[in-house]
């Protein structure tokens, strides 16, 4: 599976700064926007039609793992594990042991959603990312050393699905990863492009030991990699569960290594990491009808999610509109649905960026998250969107009113978000699901744990504080909903999801991507193309990525017509055209089995019988 050499990276400090920048005023020459991950180029991917499993991930190591679980009996949830063991070692820059996850599981009958997000320590304040002089740190300057960690969930959530859902015992499932953290594995193309752009990695001395050669040179495509540290934590973790990573030895290699940073230290203690609880909630399901009259049930991840909420709100919009029923053009979106999806995706944004955050934490409007689904208000909020032939874009999207009761909040300031990966998997048993899993940076906050027993490598820790407000409150005093507070998970955009037929109640798909805030748009596609447009998992992924954070309007650059590009400018758009490089899973049900899809702009591939 190599790729083509490095497309480009964007400078992503100066461009965060310009993008946030265009935010208040349209720039005459619109900026390049940060991305979550750098580009890597494109590698068609055929779609995968199997039998009776599958099993989607974003390397295809890591997806022969499961793949190998699941030949020996194993259900999703064993699959899944097997997977994110591999991913921590061969795509550690994305995701692993030491951040947060997802994961939406359906065992044939009930969904459930697991909760793995990272928790703020018990010494974080609101004031954690501002300066003596009250003003937010930079993105860079706040991400990179101790003070963005939190608590890590991944290991702590999974154990609790795997007692629930797994059939194979826990210790089997990080054979995969241990093998190969031992006897070492070639660094892919994607990982060396990713190393290569990097610089703040290599500040860490036990990062760059392991990721760079003795000159200091990133190693390279092809360099075969053994990371013994990892494997001997992997086989404590596998013989004990996961109190070996968040209590003992481990766990205070962890605290001393955030505590300690030299420029930026954080105050996770080995006491945050003993009290984490992953959490099972509730899903959060939406009705969704299609162009093809067909129901479904589109179901994801509830608060401190943000992915189904916005999707949700952003499909139901355009229920109400004619992209309802416009078909693709030539293969592609048309102008005119590109317009409507802009129009929706910028109000869905703005009730995001007002009311959404840790629900521990935060009062949901009108009582309930479901409030901002509800079909009288997604009719309301439509009647924003012009319809008429023509029509510009609105001149402002403000957040909406559910309900009688004005909550307080403030609405959260445009800031980065980054990167993740993504799994879908479904069993022999009947089990299906959807895991998003993350770091949040490329790289997370560069710090890299090595109990300093006399083994190289270690594993990376998440900076997923910074997906909190850098900014407590606006202007005027009034808090931002998801402001930083002790024991607070941080909101996220992470949209692992699962599709039923509304009917039958019968798996239709399972999906989701990183990308940041962009996994609402890149996953909504996906649902649109294989819902609404009837294409394969593999077609719906290779639609060109697109999508509005509530700024500019991206476009995947040279995927969209000149004409198209134009229509949408003289429409009042700002159109930025940019490498877009969503990691999209997707398997769905087919007649005589499942047809998985991978992203062509990355590294995964689907397996099965």
């Amino acid at each position: 599976m190599a790729l083509p050499a490095v497309v480009r990276r964007s400078g992503l400090a100066c461009a965060a700064a310009l993008w946030l920048a265009a935010c208040s005023a349209p720039p005459a020459s619109p900026p390049t926007p940060p991305q979550p991950e750098a580009t890597s180029g494109w590698t068609a991917k055929p779609g995968w039609a199997t039998r009776t499993y599958a099993v989607a991930a974003a390397n295809p190591l890591a997806t022969q793992a499961g793949q190998h679980i699941l030949q020996l009996g194993g259900s999703a949830v064993d699959a899944a594990i097997a997977v994110q063991m591999v991913l921590t070692l061969v795509e550690p820059q994305s995701s692993g042991i030491g951040g947060g996850a997802f994961l939406l599981h359906f065992d044939g009958h009930h969904t459930q959603a697991f909760d793995g997000r990272e928790t703020a320590p018990a010494g974080a304040t609101p004031t954690l990312f501002l300066k003596p002089d009250g003003k937010p740190l930079s993105f860079k300057d706040a991400v990179v050393g101790g003070r963005s960690v939190g608590a890590p969930g991944t290991v702590t959530m999974l154990a609790l699905a795997h007692r629930q859902h797994g059939r194979l015992p826990w210790a089997q499932l990080f054979a995969p990863a241990i093998r190969l953290a031992t006897e070492g594995f070639a660094i892919s193309p994607r990982m060396a492009t990713l190393l290569a752009s990097e610089q703040a990695l290599k500040k860490d001395p036990v990062a760059a030991s392991y990721f760079y050669g003795p000159q200091g040179q990133p190693w390279p495509a092809g360099h075969v990699l053994r990371n013994p540290e990892l494997a001997a934590v992997l086989q404590r973790i596998a013989a004990e569960g996961p109190d070996a990573l968040m209590r003992g030895d481990i766990a205070h290699a962890i605290a001393t290594k955030v505590q300690r940073h030299p420029t930026n230290p954080g105050t996770l203690t080995e006491q945050d990491l003993a009290a984490y609880a992953a959490v099972v909630r509730e899903p959060m399901c939406v009705d969704y009808r299609a162009a093809t009259q067909r129901d479904y049930r589109l179901c994801g991840m509830p608060p401190p999610s943000s992915g189904m909420l916005a999707m949700g709100q952003i499909l139901g919009l355009l229920s109400h509109t004619p992209a309802a029923t416009l078909p693709l053009e030539n293969g592609l979106p048309s102008s005119d649905w590109l317009h409507l999806y802009t129009e929706a995706s910028r109000l869905a944004f703005a009730d995001r960026a007002q009311f959404v955050a840790d629900p521990a934490f935060v009062q949901p409007p009108a009582g309930d998250w479901s409030s901002l689904l509800a079909p009288d208000y997604i009719a309301q909020r439509a009647r924003r969107i012009d319809t008429s032939p023509g029509s510009k874009a609105m001149p402002a999207a403000p957040a909406g009113q559910p309900g009688t009761v004005q909550l307080g909040y403030a609405p959260m300031p445009l800031q980065p978000e980054y990167g993740t990966s993504h799994i879908s998997v479904v069993d022999t048993f009947g089990n299906a699901l959807a895991m998003t899993t993350t770091i949040e940076d490329g790289w997370g906050s560069r710090l890299m744990v090595n109990r300093g027993v006399g083994l190289h490598g270690g594993f990376l820790l998440n900076n997923e504080l910074t997906d909190f407000s850098l900014s407590p409150t606006d202007a005027s005093g009034r808090p931002i909903a998801n402001r930083v507070e002790p024991g607070k998970r941080p909101r996220s955009s992470m949209a692992p999801t699962l599709v039923f037929d509304k009917a039958t109640g019968q798996l239709v798909l399972s999906a989701g991507s990183p990308g940041g805030a962009m996994i609402i748009h890149f996953t909504a596609k996906t649902l649109v193309g294989a819902l609404n447009w009837n294409l394969n998992a593999q077609k719906a992924i290779d639609l060109p990525n697109f999508g509005t954070l509530g700024g500019p309007l991206l476009l995947e650059e040279k995927r969209f017509t000149p004409a198209t590009v134009q229509a949408l400018r003289a429409r009042g758009h700002t159109v930025v055209e940019a490498p877009m490089p969503s990691g999209l899973q997707a398997i769905q049900r087919t007649s005589t089995g499942y047809f998985g899809g991978a992203d062509p702009r990355r590294e995964g591939v689907v397996l099965g019988d």
